[in-house]
């Protein structure tokens, strides 16, 4: 008799053998392109992962930016700019639309370059040779002149904040010609040339009336242009009530090491900004960064804060669905999750693991689906306890806390498998770098556990949420499963709608390909 393992017969649709293997040297499946290329663009950072160094990723997406139209690439960068609220790969690409003289791409730099830094980064990338030219060209010149020309006077002092290059360098690059004396006048002070003075705009004004004379109100620029300056307790309060929402969040140890807190009424009112749901709305704010705020506060940041932080976490996961029927929700706790969820960097690694982010989005679908089932796993499912009622803060925080071990995605399938349980959506969020399970031919573990776990849920989904850009899966795309790369409130509405069976035939990319550029 044949041997009954090898060739045992699965019921439904005949499985894909993998086509590829992922970076843990397993077998996995390598999707489109166009997927390829969305996946890096909303996950990576252009630092190292446990996996992929850096340079690996660049050259990866430089290449797959070659395998696509320029259009889709644009759309790509749109959307991880406006939708996933990127930084270096938005512009990154964009970089590339301007090497390769795409016709699309004046449309979309003024999608991506919508701020300072984003201009900064732009001319950085393109300047530095990676996308193949080291000059800025006309038709980018043209833009960056443009935008320098048409921004307001806050913009263009919170674009002065940074190096290399400083917004000073971009303006002898371009040299812009404005047409109001008040830019004239900044561009030379900003330069350090010549310039008269009761041309300048209002803020600079203020800021050199403030440095000349310390009994001056302290002028609404950048903190940063005035962390030079001796500046006492209740300058730095100021500073706090006059910062932007995000500038608060990511400086509440600053406070607290310049007294702030020590101030009467100062803790409340920095925690009442925090929790501001308008502002938070405004503010576009990731839930992992409310996540690595709480998890950076150190001691000396008063319990007030702490707590609105949470609060601040509550609200900004309203994008969070309900889900009909019942979920499944599968983190991913294994060694490799242990890796920054924006990478290493010299520096600046972010003290948020990819772990974290996965028990983030479990803990959130835990609160908005009350029937929900979290199953965390490494080598095998592990046993967490865990509370619908408790806030996100602390679901997260106990699922976070286990870590360690080999990954094995097919893990929760398998389980739920052998105990014959139903549930109408199952969503992954891991690197999908899964080893332990791995076979020598035919499907990957984890398609073959669908398969059977399909059997008795036919009208089941897998929605498989990747960290990482790996750009590799354990579940071939088909009209059941989705695959999808990102951690932002959008990737929560995705869910929603292939849940929902309201997305198109083409799922994640094809959300991508209808983005108007």
């Amino acid at each position: 008799m044949a041997n009954i393992q090898l060739f045992q017969t699965l019921k439904g649709k005949l499985l894909p053998h993998a086509t590829t293997v992922n970076e843990a040297g397993a077998p996995a499946y390598q999707p489109s392109p166009q997927h390829r290329l969305a996946q890096y663009a909303a996950t990576g950072c252009l630092n190292a992962t446990f996996y992929a160094d850096a340079e690996t990723q660049l050259a990866t997406v430089l290449q797959l930016c070659k395998e696509v139209d320029a259009y889709f690439v644009a759309q790509t960068a749109v959307y991880c700019r406006e939708r996933g609220y990127m930084k270096d790969m938005p512009a990154l690409l964009a970089a590339v639309l301007a090497g390769q003289g795409a016709p699309v791409f004046p449309r979309a730099f003024k999608r991506i370059v919508n701020n300072g830094k984003m201009l900064r980064n732009f001319v950085q990338i393109l300047r530095s040779g990676a996308v193949g030219r080291k000059s800025l060209g006309t038709r980018p010149k043209k833009l960056v002149q443009d935008w320098l020309n048409n921004a307001s006077e806050k913009e263009l002092l919170s674009a002065a904040v940074g190096n290399a290059p400083s917004l000073a360098d971009v303006v002898k690059m371009v040299h812009p010609k404005p047409s109001e004396p008040w830019r004239e006048a900044f561009f030379a002070w900003l330069i350090g040339k010549p310039h008269g003075a009761q041309a300048l705009p209002p803020l600079v004004k203020a800021f050199e009336a403030y440095k000349a004379d310390r009994t001056q109100p302290l002028p609404d620029v950048p903190f940063q242009m005035l962390t030079a300056l001796e500046l006492n307790a209740a300058a730095w309060a100021q500073i706090a009530r006059q910062g932007g929402w995000h500038m608060v969040r990511m400086n509440l140890n600053t406070f607290s090491r310049h007294g702030v807190y020590e101030l009467p009424g100062m803790a409340e009112e920095i925690a009442a900004k925090l929790a501001d749901a308008e502002l938070i709305r405004k503010a576009r704010v990731f839930p992992y960064q409310l996540m690595a705020a709480y998890m950076a506060a150190n001691d000396e940041v008063p319990m007030v804060i702490r707590d609105a932080l949470q609060d601040a976490l509550e609200i900004a996961l309203v994008n969070v669905p309900e889900i009909e029927g019942k979920v499944v929700v599968c983190p991913d706790v294994s060694g490799s999750m242990a890796s920054p969820a924006t990478g290493y960097r010299s520096g600046g690694t972010s003290a948020v693991r990819c772990i974290d982010v996965a028990a983030l989005v479990a803990a959130a679908m835990l609160r908005k689906n009350r029937d929900a089932v979290v199953l965390p796993f490494e080598v095998d499912v592990v046993r967490c306890d865990l509370n619908q009622r408790d806030t996100v803060m602390t679901n997260a925080r106990k699922l976070a806390s286990i870590g360690g071990g080999g990954t094995n995605c097919s893990a929760p399938l398998a389980m739920l498998n052998k105990r014959k349980e139903k549930a109408d959506l199952v969503v992954f969020v891991s690197d999908n770098e899964s080893w332990i399970d791995a076979r020598k031919q035919g499907a990957t573990a984890t398609m073959r556990e669908w398969e059977i776990f399909k059997q008795r849920n036919p009208a089941a989904k897998l929605v498989c949420i990747d960290v990482t850009p790996y750009a590799t899966t354990q579940a071939a795309e088909r009209d059941d499963v989705l695959n999808i790369g990102g951690f932002s409130d959008d990737v929560f509405k995705i869910v929603a709608a292939f849940a929902a069976g309201q997305l198109s035939a083409a799922h994640w990319v094809g959300e991508i390909e209808a983005i108007s550029v």
